[in-house]
C-alpha cells in the first residue's frame, strides 16, 4: 500500500529574496545620504559660543521694546544715525549692525529695516544671543 503524501499540509516557504532585496537598498540608500555633507577637516576645532563673551558690538544700533534707538548711548532716529556713520566713515553705512530687544514687535523691527535701507543700508546684520544649551 502507497502512503498518500498531503502536499497541502506543508507550509510554502516565504519569499526571502524580496526581503533581503528591501534591507540592501535601504543600506545603500543610507550609505549615499550619509556622503551628502563632506566631513569636516580633523585638525579644524570649532569655536565654543559658550566661552565667548557677551557683549553688543560698540557701534550697533540698539532698538528698545517701544522701538526708541540708541547709537552710543544716545537716542537717535534712523536718519540721524545715517548722518553720524557716514560722518565718522563713509562706507561703513553699507552694513549696519542692528540689536533688538527681544521684546520688540517684527513689524516695528522690519519697518526699521526698511528704512534703513532706504537711506542707503546694504546689509543689516541682527546681533542676537544665543540660547542656552539644554
Amino acid at each position: 500500500m502507497r502512503l498518500a503524501t498531503r502536499s497541502s499540509n506543508r507550509a510554502k516557504p516565504e519569499p526571502t529574496i524580496a526581503l533581503i532585496n528591501i534591507v540592501f537598498l535601504m543600506l545603500i540608500f543610507f550609505i549615499v545620504a550619509a556622503q551628502i555633507a563632506p566631513p569636516l577637516d580633523g585638525e579644524v576645532k570649532l569655536v565654543l559660543t559658550e566661552s565667548l563673551d557677551n557683549r553688543r558690538p560698540p557701534d550697533a544700533l540698539v532698538v528698545m521694546p517701544d522701538g526708541l534707538m540708541k547709537y552710543r548711548g544716545a537716542l537717535v532716529t534712523p536718519a540721524h544715525y545715517v548722518t553720524i556713520k557716514q560722518e565718522s566713515a563713509p562706507d561703513d553705512i553699507r552694513e549696519i549692525r542692528l540689536v533688538p530687544d527681544r521684546e520688540l514687535p517684527a513689524a516695528k523691527l522690519i519697518d526699521i529695516g526698511r528704512e534703513l535701507r532706504g537711506l542707503g543700508a546694504e546689509k543689516i546684520m541682527l546681533v542676537t544671543e544665543e540660547g542656552l544649551k539644554r
